[in-house]
């Protein structure tokens, strides 16, 4: 029996996507699971896979096409079954270039390539993983069970994990597809992996040693991967066609600056103590490296934490309060922002806040997160401080209560116990949707913020 593939609803919110890439070609063989092309969502790059058995008989859809959700793209049947009803009077796709490799089956069936690092940004960047069934991959909770409280910077120490020394005889190990689809959250290299299941397949926990490890690309490789986006400066002007992301984009923000009726409130706050604290971390070496945005996220969790009335939602008929607290943080990719998600932020010490943070915006850089990475925050923050900006507004994440814009780290004079001295200062604006925020709710939260960022210390007690 035929199958049809559709372009599926990828994200929570998509409504059409992109074709990217076919993976497949017409007269190839394949079977249920297997990826067949690469779709850009609203959000990310994702890969469609097929849902049957079969020969790809016909492709609709050419490279570089936006099609809504629920439309044909291919058809998938035996070599000799009659499609004419399926496809109509639909033009054929152009047929994507011919790869200079042809995969072997087992090789489709049982690899996929991983996913290399993004080069580091600077430390202050707002950057910032976050079953065990072999055959079958079980989608990650949009919200991670509660981990206990704990004190301390938390940074876990790496341990040894099995290496692999020699290729497969293909030059790939074959793997499990939840192995693949962790090898790429984590960015782990799967060529680097020694299999431990059933005949030298890569399981979870294979992934999830190497990773401890640190069996990863070099990062340059992410980075000479993804070209720049590039404007011609021929020619009067240049039209470029919009990205998925950057059509949600435009759209959430007229849905946020429009209708919701919005206050600022700005402070300048002291970061001589989170400055020295930094600087003393750096000096134990690169795993307890933290940058401001780790620092503020905390305390913005701690807060929110602290006040419940602002770690909330605006439902229309209702205001939703959150027990938990998941923080998100913009992060700045080539195709527009995107803000991935710390779970229970105020639940994890700095250093492993620090860690997901910059996995994360590696992640969102290469158009590699997935819904449950970047949908289920509670409240945002944004980071500008790294560009050179001071002070500026943030716009709301709809239907989050209120989003902190932060600023840089700079030295200034200032007066204290009447005596004018130079202090590291940073300033900060909060957005409140004032439908759930009252101005006086929301200084109070903003306070808050402001004592644990200045003494950091109660951040890690």
């Amino acid at each position: 029996m035929a199958t049809k593939v559709v372009m599926e609803a990828l994200s929570p919110t998509m409504e059409e996507g992109r074709l990217v890439k076919w993976l497949k070609n017409e007269g190839d063989a394949v079977k249920s699971g297997d990826v067949l092309a690469e779709v850009e969502t609203d959000k990310a790059v994702m890969e469609l896979v097929a849902r049957g058995d079969g020969v790809i008989r016909k492709l609709l859809a050419s490279e570089g096409d936006s099609s809504a959700v629920g439309t044909l793209l291919a058809v998938i049947a035996t070599p000799d079954e009659d499609i004419e009803a399926i496809v109509g009077g639909a033009a054929p796709a152009k047929p994507p270039a011919t790869p200079e490799k042809t995969e072997t089956a087992e090789e489709q069936a049982g690899e996929a390539t991983p996913v290399p690092d993004k080069p580091d940004k600077p430390d202050d960047e707002a950057s910032a993983p976050p079953e065990e069934k072999v055959e079958k991959a079980q989608p990650a909770p949009a919200q991670p069970p509660l981990p206990p409280r704990g004190s301390g910077f938390g940074v876990a120490s790496a341990a040894a994990a099995p290496v692999a020394k020699d290729a497969a005889p293909e030059g790939r190990q074959r793997s499990s597809p939840l192995a693949r689809r962790l090898a790429s959250e984590q960015g782990v290299e799967l060529s680097q992996v020694r299999g431990s299941g059933p005949g030298g397949r890569i399981i979870r926990r294979d992934i999830e040693e190497a990773a401890k490890a640190g069996a990863r690309p070099a990062a340059a490789k992410e980075a000479a991967k993804a070209p720049p986006r590039f404007i011609s400066r021929e020619g009067d002007f240049q039209d470029i066609q919009l990205t998925q992301i950057r059509k949600t984009i435009a759209r959430r923000l007229t849905e946020s600056i429009g209708p919701i009726p919005t206050f600022y409130l700005t402070a300048e706050w002291d970061a001589e103590r989170a400055s020295e604290m930094r600087a003393q971390l750096k000096e134990l070496g690169d795993d307890y490296k933290i940058s401001f945005n780790d620092i503020v996220i905390k305390a913005v969790a701690q807060a929110l934490s602290d006040h419940p009335e602002v770690n909330a939602h605006w439902m229309g008929d209702r205001i939703r309060h959150f027990n938990r607290v998941h923080v998100a943080m913009a992060v700045a990719t080539d195709a527009g922002l995107i803000t991935p998600v710390i779970f229970d932020a105020d639940r994890k010490p700095i250093g492993q806040i620090a860690s997901e943070a910059k996995q994360l915006a590696g992640l969102a850089r290469a158009r590699k997160l997935t819904p449950e990475q970047y949908t289920g925050s509670t409240f945002s923050v944004s980071n500008l401080g790294m560009f050179g900006i001071e002070h500026f507004t943030a716009i709301i994440n709809p239907p989050e209560a209120g989003i902190l814009a932060v600023g840089g780290v700079e030295p200034k004079a200032v007066v204290i116990d009447g005596q004018v001295v130079v202090r590291q200062r940073m300033r900060v604006t909060m957005s409140c949707d004032h439908r759930v925020v009252d101005g006086a709710v929301g200084a109070k939260f903003l306070l808050s913020v402001k004592r644990y960022f200045e003494n950091p210390l109660l951040l890690v007690i």
